[in-house]
């Protein structure tokens, strides 16, 4: 009996790896506000983050099964500080 339950786990765990699907990295590149959300199927997406307004990503997305976010990770720019006049 402990030698099946040991081949059941084993050949469980063998079958979640090798049925396991590739993970796709998911970028946002910190340099665009706006990234465009395209979905291939019903729970595949991935992000292409190359927009620099709503309007821009917009038009891109316009006639394909896409949506378009803010970037969670984008770095705005350093603000630079006023110098005082001497």
């Amino acid at each position: 009996m402990k030698d099946a339950v040991s081949l059941l786990c084993t050949g469980l765990a063998v079958g979640a790896i090798v049925f396991a699907a590739p993970a796709r990295a998911q970028t946002y590149d910190p340099k665009y506000p706006v990234c465009l959300q395209v979905y291939e199927g019903m729970v595949n997406y991935y992000f292409e983050c190359s927009y620099t307004t709503m309007a821009q990503c917009a038009a891109s997305a316009s006639g394909r099964s896409a949506s378009c976010v803010v970037n969670p990770y984008y770095a705005k720019p350093a603000s630079r500080k006023k110098q005082p006049h001497k």
